[in-house]
């Protein structure tokens, strides 16, 4: 199980189009964060870094889709899953090691912005006057999330042996999980537009960026992280 890991890991730095995907992730946070006059926290007029919380969700549903589109199904389109079906591995253990490396890659592409937060204490008026525990609990949210679509994108990578659909299949399905149930609870009244709305991964992000964190949503997103590593274990077992 390591080694498949570790070949994972080493795949994506091994060519130039990882180092330009988590390039690309960070320039375009950095833009929204602090260049673009409608999102920079310099035009907010006090220290806050909410523009960075509330884009990165939009920018993880490309970004990691982008990142799990080649992890099965690239295996599948060369043959070598069959190949990688007969090493002592489990299924699960296959599994689990391309969605932790995925998780690895995420977690490196989130770290540089922990420099924001460094970087807005310092415009705070006095120094450090911000919302730590806000800031805090908005990161492991996007953790969270982004350890959800890693999952999410795998089962996409799953289900086809082009690498586009695989794209597109996890974008739609990211987009559906984060926005899609909040849009719909949004146009409904009374109790169902609750439990709706509870299904929505934005709900359980908004509520962990208030700095509490709350177990119901750490169960509801890893919930929803071994619901769709089930599902991909399970169509990968019938193929």
């Amino acid at each position: 199980m390591k080694s498949l890991f570790l070949k994972e890991i080493n795949a994506f730095f091994g060519s130039l189009l990882g180092y330009l995907v988590l390039a690309l992730f960070l320039i375009a946070l950095g833009l929204l964060v602090w260049v673009f006059p409608e999102t920079s926290v310099l035009d907010y007029g006090y220290a806050d870094l909410e523009p960075l919380f509330v884009y990165t969700p939009y920018v993880f549903t490309f970004l990691i889709p982008a990142l799990s589109m080649r992890a099965i199904s690239e295996e599948i389109r060369l043959g070598t899953w069959e190949l990688l079906r007969t090493s002592p591995l489990t299924l699960v253990q296959i599994v689990l090691a391309k969605y932790l490396a995925l998780l690895v890659l995420i977690i490196l592409a989130l770290i540089p912005t922990l420099l924001y937060f460094f970087s807005i204490l310092q415009l705070g008026d006095p120094p450090g006057n911000l919302d730590q525990a806000g800031f805090f609990g908005s990161w492991f949210g996007l953790v969270m999330i982004g350890a959800v679509f890693g999952a999410v994108g795998l089962f996409a990578s799953s289900l086809t042996s082009q690498q586009v659909l695989a794209f597109v299949l996890g974008v739609f399905f990211c987009f559906v999980l984060y926005f899609g149930f909040s849009a719909v609870a949004s146009m409904q009244v009374g109790s169902f537009a609750y439990w709706l709305e509870e299904l929505s991964l934005s709900y359980h992000f908004t509520n962990l960026s208030r700095g509490v964190i709350d177990s119901a949503d750490i169960f509801f997103m890893v919930g929803m992280i071994w619901l769709f590593l089930g599902l991909t274990s399970i169509l990968l077992k019938r193929r």
